[in-house]
C-alpha cells in the first residue's frame, strides 16, 4: 500500500485555531503520510507547524457556503480546529486524515521513517535489558538466577526472552508451571527488597478450573521463594479481583492458588477496576473537564462521579499495601489478577517507588517503565489505540498506564524533593504510549517487538529523552535522594486533580513553566556560586 493512496488533496488553504491562548496561524494545510503540516505565510513566523496524524483521536467535519471546518481531537487531549477554503478540499482533507490515523500496520507507523540527524539506530536500546536488573539482584542474594527458558518466546508470548527465577527451580519446572497460568505467564521475580531480603512477584491467573486443578512444579515455584527469603518469612498473594470474580474466574478455566496446596502464602482480594470501567471513567473527566460553561456544583459532582480520583486511591492504597508487606512484615509478595498485564503491572511498579530510591531517580524509572511495563507485556497497542475523544469503544482500551502515572505525580507532588524526574517527563511518557515517533511503547509485547524488528530499524524513547537539551524540562531540580521508603497520604483531602494534564490545553501553562525555569535558574546560580567560592587551605587560620 503506498501512502499517496490514501491522500485525496495534498493541500489546501487553511486557518489553525489552537485555543484561547494561541493566536490563529494561517497558510497552506499540506497532508504527508504521516503528518499534516501547516506552512504559515512568508509574512509570518517561518516556523512550520506539525502534527503527527496517529495522535489524531478523533475527527469532525462540517461545511457551509464554500469552505469548511475541520475539528481534530488528539490523544493528548488538544482540541484543534481547522478552517479550510473549499468544501471539496474540507471533505477530501478529512477523509485523508480518517485513513491515515487509523493505519493497523505497525511496520508503516512513523516510528519506522523517522531518522533525526541527530540520533542513531540501535542507540539506547541496550539500556534496560533484564540482564541489567538481575546484576542488581545478584549482588543481594543468590537465591534467585536467571533464566532464558523463554528464548524463543514459545513458553509465555508477553514475557522477555529472559527472566529472574528461584536458583532452586530448574527450566523443566518452569515449562510446566507456565502452562498452568494463564498466558504461560508464571510466577517470576519483579524485585528485591535488598534491606528484608523480601521479593515481590508477579504472575497471571492459576488455571485450577471447575475441577479445582492443581500443579505440583507452581506449588514447587513458590515453595522455593520462601525457602530463598530470610528464615519464617511468609508470603502474601495480592489478587487484583473481587473474591466473587475470582470464584467466578474459575468456571470459565481460571482461578486461584488453592490454601492447601501453598502453604504459607495467604492469598488477599483487592480488585482494582480495569478494562471498559477505567475507560469510561477516564472519558467522563476529560468531558467534564472541557466543559467550560459549568457551574462550581456541577464541576464538583461531576469530578466525584466520574470515580477517577477513586481509582488513584485504590492503586496507591493497593500498591501501599504490597510494600508495606515487604518491608515491615518482611513478607515475600505475589500480585496477579487475570491475565498479568494491567493491574498487576499496576501495583508492582508502584511498589518499587514506594520502597526503592534507586527507581525514584531518573535512570531508574526509566529502567523501572522498560522492565515493569514494556517488557513485561502490557500490551500498548491495544491499550492505547484510542484516548479519550473517540467514538469507536473497543473492550481492548483502557488508561492503566495513564493512572500509573497519575499515581506517580501524586507520589511527587506529597514527596516534592524524593522524585528527581518532573511533570514533563510524565506528561512526555502520556504523549509517546499514544502516539510517537520512536518505537519504544510500539506493539503489545517483547515477542512482536522482534517480529517487527523495532529495536534495529526504530529509535528508542530514552536515546531522545536523555539528550541534554531535554534534560532540564524532564528533570526535577529540588531533588535530594532519598533513601527511605515514601508512604504517601490516599485520605481524599491528599489527592488533587492532575491539572498539568487534564488541563493541560485549558487554562494557560504559562505561568507553571515560568515558575518551574525560575527554580531551575535560583539552582543553577547556587551551584555557580558554590563552586566559584575559593577552597580555603587547611593551613589558614578559619574567621
Amino acid at each position: 500500500m503506498e501512502f499517496s493512496e490514501l491522500i485525496r488533496t495534498g493541500r489546501a488553504q487553511a486557518e489553525l485555531l489552537r485555543g484561547s491562548e494561541a493566536p490563529p496561524l494561517r497558510g497552506t494545510l499540506c497532508v504527508t503520510g504521516h503528518h499534516l503540516l501547516l506552512s504559515p505565510g512568508p509574512q509570518a513566523t517561518p516556523d512550520l507547524w506539525l502534527l503527527l496524524l496517529r495522535s489524531v483521536d478523533s475527527i469532525e467535519k462540517r461545511v457551509a457556503g464554500d469552505s469548511g471546518t475541520i475539528t481534530l481531537r488528539c490523544k493528548d487531549l488538544r482540541v484543534l480546529q481547522l478552517d479550510i477554503e473549499g468544501v471539496e478540499a474540507t471533505l477530501d482533507i478529512a477523509r485523508s486524515i480518517e485513513a491515515l490515523s487509523s493505519l493497523e500496520s505497525v511496520i508503516t507507523s512513523y516510528p519506522f521513517f523517522y531518522r533525526p540527524k541527530s540520533l542513531r539506530l540501535g542507540d539506547a536500546w541496550h539500556f534496560h535489558p533484564p540482564e541489567r536488573y538481575y546484576q542488581r539482584v545478584a549482588r543481594e542474594t543468590n537465591a534467585w538466577r536467571l533464566s532464558e527458558v523463554n528464548q524463543d518466546f514459545s513458553l509465555c508470548p508477553s514475557y522477555p526472552r529472559a527472566v529472574i527465577v528461584p536458583r532452586a527451580v530448574d527450566d523443566d519446572a518452569l515449562a510446566r508451571s507456565a502452562r498452568f497460568r494463564q498466558g504461560g505467564r508464571f510466577p517470576v521475580l519483579s524485585y528485591h527488597h535488598a534491606p528484608s531480603g523480601t521479593v515481590l512477584l508477579r504472575s497471571s491467573q492459576p488455571l485450577t478450573g471447575p475441577q479445582k486443578r492443581r500443579c505440583a512444579e507452581d506449588e514447587e515455584l513458590l515453595r522455593a521463594v520462601l525457602e530463598g527469603a530470610p528464615h519464617g518469612a511468609r508470603g502474601f498473594i495480592v489478587d487484583t479481583r473481587s473474591a466473587q470474580t475470582a470464584k467466578q474466574a474459575r468456571l470459565t478455566g481460571g482461578g486461584t492458588e488453592a490454601k492447601a496446596a501453598y502453604p504459607g502464602w495467604k492469598r488477599l482480594h483487592r480488585p482494582l477496576e480495569r478494562g471498559r470501567p477505567l475507560q469510561e471513567s477516564f472519558v467522563r473527566l476529560v468531558e467534564a473537564c472541557g466543559d467550560l460553561e459549568q457551574s462550581m456544583d456541577r464541576w464538583l459532582n461531576r469530578l466525584e462521579g466520574c470515580h477517577w480520583l477513586a481509582h488513584v486511591k485504590e492503586a496507591l492504597s493497593t500498591a501501599c499495601l504490597v510494600a508495606q508487606g515487604m518491608e515491615r512484615e518482611g513478607a515475600c509478595v505475589l500480585v496477579h489478577g487475570t491475565e498479568g498485564t494491567d493491574s498487576t503491572l499496576l501495583l508492582t511498579s508502584l511498589a518499587q517507588l514506594i520502597l526503592d530510591p534507586l527507581s525514584r531517580t531518573m535512570s531508574g524509572f526509566q529502567e523501572l517503565v522498560e522492565r515493569e511495563w514494556i517488557q513485561a507485556g502490557h500490551p500498548f497497542q491495544l491499550r492505547c489505540a484510542h484516548s479519550a475523544f473517540s467514538h469507536a469503544r473497543p473492550k481492548h482500551e483502557a488508561p492503566t498506564f495513564l493512572l500509573f502515572l497519575d499515581c506517580v505525580w501524586q507520589l511527587g507532588r506529597q514527596f516534592p524533593l524524593s522524585l528527581e524526574f518532573g511533570e514533563g517527563l510524565l506528561l512526555a511518557l502520556f504523549e509517546h504510549a499514544y502516539a510517537s515517533p520512536f518505537g519504544t511503547f510500539l506493539c503489545n509485547s517483547e515477542k512482536e517487538r522482534c517480529l517487527c524488528e523495532v529495536r534495529t530499524r526504530t529509535h528508542s524513547l530514552w536515546t531522545g529523552l536523555n539528550q541534554p537539551k531535554e534534560q532540564r524540562k524532564l528533570r526535577n531540580p529540588l531533588y535530594v535522594l532519598n533513601p527511605l521508603a515514601i508512604w504517601p497520604s490516599v485520605e481524599p483531602q491528599s489527592l488533587r486533580l492532575w491539572q498539568g494534564l487534564f488541563l493541560r490545553w485549558i487554562r494557560p501553562s504559562e505561568p507553571s513553566e515560568v515558575a518551574w525555569e525560575k527554580v531551575w535558574q535560583i539552582v543553577t546560580d547556587k551551584e555557580n556560586m558554590e563552586g566559584s567560592q575559593p577552597m580555603v587551605s587547611a593551613s589558614e587560620p578559619q574567621p
